[in-house]
């Protein structure tokens, strides 16, 4: 089997000089694009297992190229690498396909651990007693557009283990992403009622109370 093909693209060269070195070392191939242009002519020659995209680039932003990278190959797994603690747009970028987040900055080892975990999920065989497993495996369908299955896989985990509030902020994503926007905020409310530290999951439900964006669906 063949070593899984990465694309990092960055307007930065530190940010894929970082990545690049980080990742070659455990054995992938590794390409770089210096801006989403760059990254959709090497897609259209070439067949690559993962894309990291910053988010923020000149010209053609990280939320473009997804769009249109999902397009070119619908099976494509995607990080989105972002300079601020929560994209403000998460639900469109996870309706893109991009679901999985990297803040910068960040270090060797945290690439390297993000990136074997997506690779991972499409080959891991769901175990439905486990509740790292049914999160990851939820991920997974969500990253393929799969958000009804999604949703019940996420669910599942959280029959497992209620009191993770991880699943709960996954879930109300999903549900923003289908339409259903006050299940989501009803989902980021229980996520910050077991963890009240959970920046993440107030700044969703911050922006969903106040937001008048409705997902369409395709």
């Amino acid at each position: 089997m063949s070593e899984p093909r990465i694309l990092v693209v960055d307007d930065e060269k530190s940010i894929r000089l970082t990545v690049t070195q980080s990742l070659k070392t455990q054995g992938y191939i590794v390409e770089t694009a210096v801006n989403g242009h760059d990254a959709l002519e090497q897609l259209q020659q070439e067949t690559f297992d993962l894309i990291l995209t910053d988010l923020k680039m000149p010209g053609m932003d990280g939320m473009a190229l997804v769009e249109q990278a999902i397009q070119l190959h619908p099976h494509l797994q995607i990080i989105m690498i972002s300079a601020h603690g929560t994209v403000e747009n998460a639900v469109k970028v996870m309706k893109l396909g991009a679901i999985d987040f990297i803040q910068k900055p960040f270090t060797p080892t945290e690439i390297r651990e993000l990136v074997k975990q997506v690779l991972g999920r499409s080959s891991r065989e769901q175990d439905t007693s486990s509740f790292d497993s049914l999160l990851e495996s939820a991920k997974y369908q969500a990253s393929q557009r799969q958000f009804e299955d999604a949703i019940s896989t996420v669910k599942a985990a959280i029959g497992v283990d209620p009191s993770q509030p991880s699943a709960f902020m996954l879930l109300g994503q999903l549900q923003e992403s289908l339409g259903d926007r006050l299940e989501g905020i009803k989902n980021y409310r229980v996520a910050i009622d077991l963890d009240p530290t959970d920046q993440d999951a107030q700044h969703n439900l911050d922006r969903a109370t106040t937001s008048t964006f409705r997902p369409k669906l395709s």
